[in-house]
């Protein structure tokens, strides 16, 4: 999903930016074979109603996590109706593991489209995607969530991107600059169509997702991504998830005719 590129203001990352930049991050592995992908098809491609991509990423077999901005037309800012977006698990070079439609997708309920650039822009641009059918795969396991990580922690990122949409890529490497009002500065490697796309931290061999990427910046002449930190966004967009959709129903005004129905439905 094209995005436009943010410049923050993070004057407490100066200092650290220049020197972590030269430390040097893991380069990009495209994974083409299913060797290569393995343990990684959760992560999955997003299709937007043929408006773009982004990335997306199973958390239960019926949920997929990614960022809200995803869901809206970047041009006219209207939401992308959940019935033309599909999740294709672990996509790669035409093939997926799975193909899910999407029943209901619902965006965290302090996020705000088109909010003025800055970190009120990335903060809370979580979304929760709720599936069909639930994937029921042995090759495709959903990822674990959690908190963290602290300033100076290593973490790494797959995503799908521009130049590389046909397969996801792998950055077993790179820094957290720091942590802002939510949002994770990191080094990692993204580009247009890495929107939603999993960070993640390695504990005791196993990978768990504890931000989202939102958007890539610029910082003292240094490209930068911006990730929505988990810790406690997530449970708000869960609970909202767990919310039946608002029926509001009207008393019916005699005078509005015979086939006036006075209902309106809420959906996220």
């Amino acid at each position: 999903m094209i995005r436009k590129l943010l410049t923050f203001s993070f004057g407490l990352f100066i200092v650290f930016l220049a020197l972590t930049a030269k430390a040097g991050n893991a380069v990009l592995h495209r994974m083409d074979t299913g060797d290569q992908v393995q343990g990684w098809e959760g992560v999955g491609r997003l299709e937007l109603g043929g408006r773009g991509f982004c990335t997306g990423a199973l958390i239960a077999p019926d949920l997929v996590l990614t960022a809200a901005h995803c869901l809206y037309d970047r041009r006219s800012g209207t939401r992308i109706a959940a019935d033309q977006i599909e999740f294709r698990a672990g996509w790669r070079n035409g093939r997926a593991e799975a193909y899910r439609a999407v029943r209901r997708a619902v965006t965290h309920p302090d996020y705000v489209f088109g909010a003025e650039k800055g970190a009120a822009r990335v903060t809370n641009d979580l979304a929760l995607l709720q599936l069909y059918h639930p994937i029921r795969n042995s090759r495709v396991m959903p990822f674990d969530t959690g908190g963290g990580p602290e300033q100076g922690a290593r973490v790494g990122v797959v995503s799908y991107a521009e130049g590389r949409a046909e397969a996801p890529s792998l950055q077993e490497m790179c820094a957290v600059l720091g942590v802002q009002q939510g949002v994770q500065v990191l080094t990692c490697d993204v580009n247009f169509g890495s929107s939603g796309a999993p960070v993640f931290v390695f504990e005791n061999g196993r990978a768990r997702i504890v931000s989202v990427v939102s958007a890539k910046g610029r910082y003292d002449d240094h490209p930068v991504a911006l990730a929505v930190a988990l810790n406690g966004p997530l449970q708000t967009l869960m609970s909202a998830m767990r919310t039946p959709r608002e029926v509001r129903l009207n008393r019916l005004d005699p005078q509005q005719g015979r086939n006036a129905t006075g209902a309106k439905f809420l959906r996220p």
